[in-house]
Parts: structure tokens; C-alpha cells; sequence
């Protein structure tokens, strides 16, 4: 089986300068890789077949028969890396909690150690006939959260 290490440098090797960023690595056991990288700006699909033949450049075929994919992390997929949150910042996100609260806001902030998004909620003040609509930051730890994706909307 190929190790998902060796497949994890050899993609970072070919990143390294560049704008792009790993976001992740998987490796099957029947030797099916998956290679996902993002970008502020998104993924050219020219970029994913010279890192798709940089990376077949490197390993032998003849020692372990592979099946090799590469592509963008996807608009509907959950965040995986840091960077990711980071050039998020500002756009509409969905955030599912791990009690099963699904939020949905703006990024506002991502540090390493966690995140804030902020949400809209309707709140009726004392003596108010009609609620209004308030803002609210929600901080969030990353281990707090089953998901965080950037929110699609058509409006």
C-alpha cells in the first residue's frame, strides 16, 4: 500500500511557492489517492493535472499499481484545514454543532485556536410589539463544531 505520507510531501513539495494549499491526503487500501488542494481564488484545473503528474512523476507503477486524483476541495465541503477558515472570512457559512445546532452567519474571525461567526437572531425587547433582528458572534473551538462549510445561497 502507498503511504499517504510520501504522497502528503511529494504534494506539499510541489505547493511549496505557490499560492495553493493542501487540504487533504487519503489514501484507500485498494491504493485509490485523493489529493485535495484549495485556493483563495479557486482551483485551476491546469494546476491539478501538473501536481497530478508531478506526483505520478515520483512513484513507481511498476512497484504499486495506483489509481491518483486530484482536485479542489469543493464549494459544498466541509472546511479540513485552517486556511481554509481563513480565506473565508466575511462569507456566508454554515456551522453544524456537535450537540446538532445548524447555524448560519458570517465568518468573522479564525485563529488557530478557534473561530466566531456571526449570526442573526430575532429578539423581542420588553415591551416591544415585534421582535427585531440582532447580531450576535457565536466563538466557537474547532473540536465544538461536526462542520463548518462555506453557505451557497442563490438569492
Amino acid at each position: 500500500m502507498i503511504d499517504r505520507n510520501v504522497v502528503k510531501q511529494l504534494a506539499e513539495e510541489w505547493l511549496d511557492g505557490k499560492d495553493y494549499f493542501l487540504t487533504d491526503v487519503t489514501v484507500s487500501p485498494d491504493d485509490r489517492i485523493v489529493v485535495e488542494i484549495d485556493h483563495a481564488e479557486g482551483v485551476w484545473i491546469e494546476d491539478c493535472v501538473e501536481l497530478s503528474r508531478f506526483i505520478e512523476s515520483r512513484l513507481d507503477r511498476d512497484e504499486e499499481d495506483y489509481e491518483l486524483e486530484v482536485g479542489s476541495a469543493g464549494i459544498g465541503q466541509p472546511f479540513k484545514v485552517l486556511r481554509q477558515y481563513e480565506i473565508n472570512v466575511g462569507q456566508p457559512v454554515e456551522v453544524l454543532t456537535q450537540s446538532g445546532q445548524k447555524l448560519i452567519g458570517t465568518l468573522k474571525e479564525a485563529t488557530p485556536e478557534h473561530f466566531t461567526v456571526t449570526v442573526e437572531e430575532k429578539v423581542k425587547p420588553e415591551g416591544a410589539k415585534r421582535p427585531k433582528i440582532e447580531e450576535r458572534d457565536l466563538t466557537f473551538s474547532y473540536d465544538e463544531v461536526k462542520y463548518t462549510k462555506y453557505y451557497l445561497t442563490f438569492k
